[in-house]
């Protein structure tokens, strides 16, 4: 086990700079840079008429040139300086190369502070949204999906069936939308907030008082997170345990004369709940990566999604390199915690034979 975690953790290192240097590749051929935005937004073009229109059109015609532009030659050079444009290619793929290995990400472009320090103070909301859903969802999902292969068939099974279909029909973010419309002053009820992870008293709340405020801010978008991952779990650990269920080895221990809850927990939970494992990495990563962004926006909550795609529009290329960096990394982890999770539930299996 010990020698198969090291083989996946030394994989990691290459893996990441694969990424890193691809995705270096296809941002710097991608039109509108940094370059561009400061140019448009020295012409009076502003960040929105910049992104959308100016820097767009100056990147597209490539009349980046001094005399095209008619700005200072001088005041064009110090640009590229600013941002580093002013180094060939492979000078500035290897400087950030280097940072990184460092866990340098560098300063942001337009917000005046280093992406470190930008990721400390988003990624707590984040965590919050995709622990909370990850876990709620668990909890809820393998219980349920437990009961309904145990009562399959029957009228509970039938009923709980057609409204997890209704939940995996309905995207994340339009039930999000639902939940504000109902229960969050839209239409209906005013019992949650619609915006935000706090309230603006927070600071002058007891310990228990920010406690429960919190707890507050974070029931609709948890809700919205959990509808889509509790669906595809409880089907797939219904699913899980019935293939179980109608093996021999169940038929044995019922002819034991073992109790049901014995050569359900003791014998069929530990084969069924592989396949729900292997799913682990996957539900963290769409969570985390996939959810956050749409959730995060439609919430008002300042977290590491909304700043990735405000930072992918604006060209903010060392916060984007500083999240994908982040991203590859806790996904790369997640998978290798799911395979080490495998060891929990079943101490049969064993990694040291595999060769990767």
């Amino acid at each position: 086990m010990l020698a198969y975690a090291m083989r996946r953790l030394a994989l990691i290192l290459p893996t990441l700079l694969c990424i890193l240097v691809v995705n270096f590749l296809i941002v710097q051929a991608a039109p509108g840079g940094p370059v561009e935005q400061a140019i448009a937004r020295v012409q009076g073009l502003g960040a929105a008429g910049g992104v959308g229109g100016g820097a767009g059109e100056i990147a597209a015609t490539g009349n980046v040139s001094r005399s095209a532009q008619g700005l200072d030659p001088a005041l064009v050079e110090a640009i590229k300086h600013q941002y580093g444009f002013d180094k060939p290619l492979h000078e500035r793929l290897w400087l950030m190369l280097t940072h990184y290995a460092r866990l340098d990400f560098g300063d942001s472009f337009f917000r005046g502070t280093t992406v470190t320090g930008l990721i400390a103070q988003k990624l707590p909301v984040t965590l919050s949204l995709g622990l909370w859903a990850t876990l709620i969802t668990y909890l809820v999902s393998i219980p349920l999906g437990i009961q309904k292969a145990v009562h399959h068939g029957s009228r509970f099974d039938v009923w709980s069936s057609s409204l997890i279909i209704i939940g995996y029909a309905v995207p994340a973010f339009l039930f999000a939308i639902v939940l504000i419309v109902l229960f969050a002053g839209g239409s209906y009820w005013s019992w949650f907030p619609a915006q935000g992870l706090f309230s603006d008293d927070f600071d002058r709340l007891s310990m228990m008082g920010q406690v429960r405020d919190y707890l507050w801010h974070l029931v609709l978008p948890v809700s919205a997170l959990v509808i889509g991952g509790f669906a595809t779990l409880t089907l797939l650990t219904k699913n899980s345990f019935l293939n179980e269920i109608s093996r021999q080895y169940v038929v044995t221990a019922r002819a034991k004369g073992l109790s049901e809850r014995r050569v359900l927990y003791g014998h069929v939970f530990r084969n069924a709940m592989l396949l729900v494992v292997a799913g682990i990495p996957q539900a963290l990563i769409e969570v985390f990566f996939a959810g956050s962004l749409l959730i995060e926006t439609i919430f008002g909550l300042d977290g590491i999604g909304r700043m990735s795609y405000e930072a992918a529009v604006s060209r903010d290329y060392p916060v984007v390199f500083g999240t994908l960096f982040l991203f590859t990394l806790f996904g790369l982890l997640i998978k290798l915690v799911g395979d080490l999770c495998y060891t929990l539930v079943d101490p049969r299996i064993d990694f040291s034979a595999r060769n990767a």
